[in-house]
């Protein structure tokens, strides 16, 4: 990583927010944003049309065949994030859905699909700066990077976020099957092998819990402005 090219890696479980504040910060900054993520979910979905099985050993090979041969784009959208095609389909909403989510945590526990995507992930690195949004950005990815956060929240409060995404849209969602449905998803990331979900060691945690995005930007923003970084 050269000074042309830092790198600020958000980690922490889902629906802590680590996706929309690296979102604003990447439009504070003018920086590449690589939702690390939606790769993964990518490979979800892909295993999830193919009917492939984490279970079954061919299966795993497909499914590292389709980690390897992803031909996606994230393009810049007018709203929030960035939008994530898939072989020219418009799959944003798609790799967001509960099914895709919990395949895409369960496929993300081999590492061979972990090692499929390493090179991708790095090659993401360009000037500006990247901010690199993921479960294990600063412990695996990107080691060196300039500065690391973990963005967490209790997963009652990522529950009740959630619930409400979805009410939103007009889904009819149980709070406690979705609370059930985070802890599980927790104890998965944080248990494997490969790769588990942890603050790296010199990162910064972030509890978002009980505040808005704009609370917890500031939070961030204070530390960037501190390495000579201006993101307003």
């Amino acid at each position: 990583m050269s000074a042309r090219a830092p790198v600020i890696t958000l980690d922490g479980p889902g629906g802590a927010g680590k996706g929309t504040l690296a979102s604003e910060l990447a439009r504070a900054l003018g920086w590449w944003l690589l939702d690390s993520g939606a790769l993964y979910r990518l490979v979800g979905l892909g295993a999830l049309r193919e009917g492939l099985d984490v279970g079954r050993e061919a299966d795993r090979a497909s499914a590292v065949a389709i980690a390897e041969g992803l031909s996606m784009r994230f393009v810049p959208d007018t709203g929030e994030g960035q939008r994530v095609e898939l072989a020219g389909e418009d799959v944003t909403e798609a790799i967001r859905a509960d099914a895709v989510s919990e395949a895409a945590s369960r496929w993300a526990a081999l590492p061979s699909i972990r090692e499929a995507l390493l090179a991708r992930q790095r090659d993401f690195v360009a000037p500006p700066g990247l901010i690199a949004d993921g479960r294990d950005m600063g412990t695996v990815i990107f080691p060196r990077a300039e500065l690391k956060l973990y963005i967490t929240a209790s997963a009652a409060e990522r529950a009740r976020r959630r619930h409400a995404q979805l009410s939103e849209k007009g889904v009819d969602a149980n709070l406690d099957r979705i609370y059930r449905e985070i802890m599980a998803r927790d104890q998965r990331d944080a248990s494997r092998g490969a790769a588990p979900l942890k603050p790296a060691v010199d990162a910064y945690v972030i509890d978002t819990t009980g505040d808005n995005v704009a609370t917890s930007l500031s939070r961030i923003q204070a530390l960037v402005a501190a390495r000579g970084w201006p993101a307003d």
